[in-house]
Formats: structure tokens, sequence, C-alpha cells
């Protein structure tokens, strides 16, 4: 297997294409383990993990937890909420007492946009981005283009377009990235409110009608509305956004065409979509639950074995 150019995994901007293509033909691999009746491989026998969550996660520390386990490595889980940053630790300061311990890899999610990388210039160990405030959140677009490319066979030329709260989501970032990158012709819809003013100048399409940007697309990934982060400010009811935006089995059966149907999760059922939609034939969403496993595995096997 060939080796990443990239040190550490903080985001997508600027990854090349051979990386990006790397990871995603390594995720079959680990596609084909995660079938296997013992789901475990030593690859990364003798490496230390410590999962450094400064935020609430379900669905991504345990998928990476998963993949780390599934690899062999040595675990190690930190809480914010029972840490000596709680007793006022440098977020720096407690990254370096960790490292101290012979830690190899760093899986972070931080609220502050740029922690990640801010760390992993002062440390020695491996850093992967699990999710850094509203900048970037590079192991779900992976999976995300993995799961389309499996559906679809390629990326280049493909018409994807991510629908809902762009402005506050770090998943929408890494997917305009990546995808662009693979060659896709990716568009956002929403709220003019939720639309960062300045996408048209990377190359992509901007829509506020939601029947054009469906009418537009081969694949739709559909945003959770954030409201933890105030973007419930940015519309004036859940319903509303709903009748405007809200993917719907009415309005995805009017197009006439086969869609692909993505969901970074947690849903809001009945806000960006309805469960018809969510648990329907369009739905890719529990796949791409799969795939974050093999995809998270394939990152941490690449920079986990990277030579120095």
């Amino acid at each position: 297997m060939s080796s990443l150019s990239i040190p550490h995994l903080l985001g997508l901007h600027d990854v090349p294409k051979q990386d990006l293509e790397l990871i995603l033909d390594s995720t079959d691999t680990f596609l084909e383990i995660l079938d296997r009746p013992i789901k475990k491989v030593p690859t990364l026998q003798g490496k230390t993990v410590v999962n450094l969550f400064f935020e609430n996660s379900t669905r991504t520390r345990i998928s990476f937890e998963l993949a780390e386990r599934r690899l062999s490595a040595d675990v190690v889980n930190f809480s914010a909420s029972t840490s000596s940053v709680k007793k006022g630790e440098t977020l720096l300061d407690t990254a370096r007492n960790i490292e101290a311990m012979k830690v190899d890899i760093v899986v972070m999610r931080h609220a502050a946009a740029g922690s990640v990388k801010f760390l992993s210039e002062r440390c020695t160990s491996r850093f992967l981005n699990a999710g850094d405030g509203a900048h970037e959140h590079p192991t779900q677009a992976l999976l995300d283009m993995v799961t389309i490319r499996q559906k679809t066979g390629s990326l280049e030329g493909l018409n994807v377009c991510i629908i809902g709260d762009i402005a506050h989501s770090r998943v929408a970032r890494s997917n305009i990235y990546g995808l662009l990158t693979m060659g896709a012709n990716v568009a956002v819809c929403g709220p003019a409110s939720m639309i960062p003013y300045d996408l048209e100048r990377m190359g992509v399409r901007v829509f506020t009608n939601i029947d054009d940007a469906l009418d537009f697309s081969d694949v739709i990934n559909v945003l959770r509305i954030q409201l933890e982060r105030d973007a419930g400010a940015d519309f004036p009811s859940l319903r509303e956004y709903h009748n405007a935006f809200g993917i719907t089995r009415r309005r995805l059966d009017a197009l006439g065409k086969d869609m692909i149907v993505l969901h970074p999760g947690p849903i809001n059922r009945g806000v960006e979509i309805e469960s018809e939609v969510a648990d329907g034939p369009y739905s890719v969403i529990l796949p791409q639950v799969t795939n974050g496993v093999a995809i998270r595995m394939a990152v941490l096997y690449l920079i986990g074995t990277r030579a120095e």
C-alpha cells in the first residue's frame, strides 16, 4: 500500500487528490475486515491512540474507538468534564502531558476552529481532526465520499448538493474541499442567511430554491439544523424551514430520477428531512455509519504506519 504525503489529517483543504484516492481505495480493504466473523487485525498493535474529545459526540467517538480497537491499538479515552482542564490547565499543557505518556496518535474534537492544527505544530504525535468548531470534519466528508462512490462508481463529474445550515457546518466545508478535489460539481442550498457569501468564488454553485437544487443534483447531503449553534435564529420557525427546504418523499418522487440521500446525523426528523426519506429507498444513511468505521480504520492505518 502506498504512503500518504501528509503527516496529520487536519482537514481536506489542500489535501492532494492522490492522498484522497489512497484513503478511499484503502477503505475497501477495511470494509472486508468488518464483514469477517473476527473483526480484528494486528495492524496498529503496540500503538497508543488517545481520543481527546472536548465536545459531546456519539457516532464519531464510537466510530473512532471501534476503528482503533479493530486495528489492535491501545486506546485511551479522554473526558474534558473530568480532566484537569476543569482546574484551569491549558489545552497545550493537557496535550503535552498526555503526549509525555508516549501516545502515538491523537484523535481530537474541540469547539475552537484551528485547535487541532495548533497542537499538531507543537507536539510530536500524529493528529486526526474529529471536528474543530465550524471549521472542518475531514473523516465525515471522507465517509460521505466513499458512500457516494459505492453507489456511483466515481465522483468525477457528479452533481452533489449540500443542503441546509452551510454557515455553521464543518461537514459542509470538508465535503466541499474533498468533492471539488475529486472532480465533482458541488452546489449548496439553503436560506441565504445560512450560506457564506464567498462560496461561488470557490467554484460552488449556490441555490436558494430547493426544487432547483434537486433538479441539479445526482446526490444530496442533507445537513442538520444546528440549534445548539444558534442556527434557529436564521429563519422564522422550524416548520417554515421544513416547508421551504425540507427533503420529503413527495419532492424526490416528483423528480422521476434516482437520487442518493446522505445525512451526517444526528437527524432532526420532520425538520431538514422526513422519516419516509431517511428510512426509505433513496437513503444511504446507515451505510454511511458502517463506512465511517472503515474510513477511520483506513486513516488511522495510513497515518499510524507512515514513515517519519
